[in-house]
């Protein structure tokens, strides 16, 4: 295996800002309790830190990766990565907990550009043949965010305060913009008689999030399910223009038309929606009901993303000599059985037994994710590189909103306005065990697209 100079250095850089983004993620997970106390905010309004950053994500991935194919990928990356430091630095700033979700929105769209980017930008400079190599690093990198973000969260707001997370990312931006602009070089000329995107369907798209979403947060009352109603009226109706539309942003046929495409991305869409808000509920249920300090459970959630960081590389180059449907399956069915046990938590489970499933988990997220990934970015030609990499991405967003949508519904349902510092105990644990009840099941129809999606011809 010999590298140029240049690729070792654009794989670098992919994989600082891969790592920047889920390091912010997870170490502001821990710090919810410290944000909830400094601007006194009830359990759903706290939940909205978190999924204000994925919505809006969620919402650019999908124009900025069609943007990014016509105008330049590298572009793109720089812009978002800027964009990313500058919300970062405003974060740490805010004066009230609604400016804090402001800014973590304009935060995620400089991550959704980043997020669109950087697979492939990947891609496009190594050859087919170490592709699951390198896309294995990168998703490496992401789990050691993942990783180390809830132990240095927890130190960080234990002795400097949460607010240093965000001072912390942002001077992480400044290095990562510096290493960016030095050595991703610029985008090839385009001929460009393609150059038009059509973002009529894209409007119902963003509307259809957002109202989904809000409407999520507003359950059991009539008002939230006729939000939620209304929000997935726009995205049928986004799905309706978009399959007319003679310049997509999204390409209806890659779903209808190519099963490998279609199954690996809704494999990945079921894959977030089951597991990402593991690190959520176990960050409020370490914390409130063990009554840990934000360090000891940052401590214990690390075995989930360090067995993803460890496992992730060997199961991207595995997927280059064997078929990536038997890992993903596998990898599936692991953390299917995870989540059921989850559901059994209770006031007085082990800790041990947490830590354990944490590891088992995390090994069955990292026979998924790479090798999912490497389907995706195969199953498509080289000028579609961009869209691929933007929809896989919408894909693992959308499945974390409808991971925290899940999370927050059940906080509505068992908590109502209270705080998850003053609810009783019990009713914290029915929400979270009823929460990893949902999640187990909706993660058994990943299995059935993990195994049903063909084969990759090499």
């Amino acid at each position: 295996m010999l590298w140029t100079g240049k690729q070792v250095s654009i794989l670098a850089v992919v994989a600082t800002t891969s790592f920047m983004g889920t390091f912010l993620i997870s170490s502001v997970n821990i710090a919810l309790p410290a944000i909830e106390k400094s601007f006194g905010l009830n359990a759903v309004t706290l939940s909205w830190v978190v999924t204000a950053f994925l919505l809006s994500t969620a919402m650019f991935l999908l124009p900025f990766g069609r943007w990014g194919d016509l105008t330049g990928i590298r572009r793109l990356y720089k812009t978002g990565v800027i964009l990313f430091t500058l919300s970062s630095l405003a974060c740490g700033l805010a004066v009230s907990g609604n400016w804090l979700i402001i800014f973590r929105f304009i935060q995620g769209i400089g991550a959704a550009c980043s997020s669109t980017a950087g697979p492939a930008i990947l891609v496009s400079s190594f050859s087919p043949q170490h592709r699951g190599r390198v896309l294995g690093f990168s998703v490496s990198a992401v789990y050691l965010g993942l990783a180390f973000g809830p132990f240095a969260g927890g130190y960080i707001t234990q002795f400097l305060g949460w607010r240093s997370i965000f001072y912390i990312s942002a001077v992480l931006g400044l290095i990562t913009t510096t290493i960016a602009f030095r050595f991703l070089g610029k985008d090839e000329a385009y001929s460009g008689a393609e150059s038009k995107i059509d973002l009529k369907g894209t409007l119902f798209y963003m509307a259809g999030l957002v109202t989904l979403v809000f409407g999520s947060s507003r359950i059991p009352s009539l008002a939230g399910w006729s939000v939620m109603a209304l929000g997935i009226l726009s995205l049928l109706t986004f799905w309706f223009l978009e399959s007319r539309s003679g310049h997509p942003v999204f390409d209806t046929k890659l779903f209808t038309q190519n099963r490998l495409f279609a199954f690996s991305n809704l494999a990945a869409l079921v894959n977030y929606s089951a597991t990402f808000a593991i690190v959520f509920l176990l960050s409020l249920y370490l914390q409130k009901i063990m009554g840990m300090s934000p360090r000891s459970a940052g401590t214990i959630l690390i075995a989930q993303p360090a067995v993803m960081a460890i496992f992730s590389p060997i199961a991207g180059r595995l997927s280059d000599r064997i078929q990536p449907r038997i890992l993903t399956t596998l990898g599936m069915s692991m953390c299917t059985i995870a989540l059921a046990a989850f559901a059994f938590l209770s006031e007085s489970t082990p800790v041990w037994l947490i830590v354990v499933l944490l590891l088992w988990v995390g090994l069955g997220f990292a026979l998924f994710s790479s090798p999912n990934m490497n389907t995706i970015m195969s199953a498509v030609n080289r000028t579609q590189y961009g869209l691929a990499s933007g929809t896989s991405a919408t894909m693992r967003v959308v499945g974390q909103i409808v991971s925290m949508t899940i999370a927050t519904l059940f906080f509505a349902a068992f908590l109502g306005s209270q705080s998850v510092e003053t609810v009783p105990p019990h009713l914290f644990v029915s929400a979270v065990r009823w929460g990893f009840l949902t999640f187990s099941l909706v993660s058994l129809t990943g299995i059935y697209y993990s195994y049903n999606r063909g084969q990759i011809k090499r």
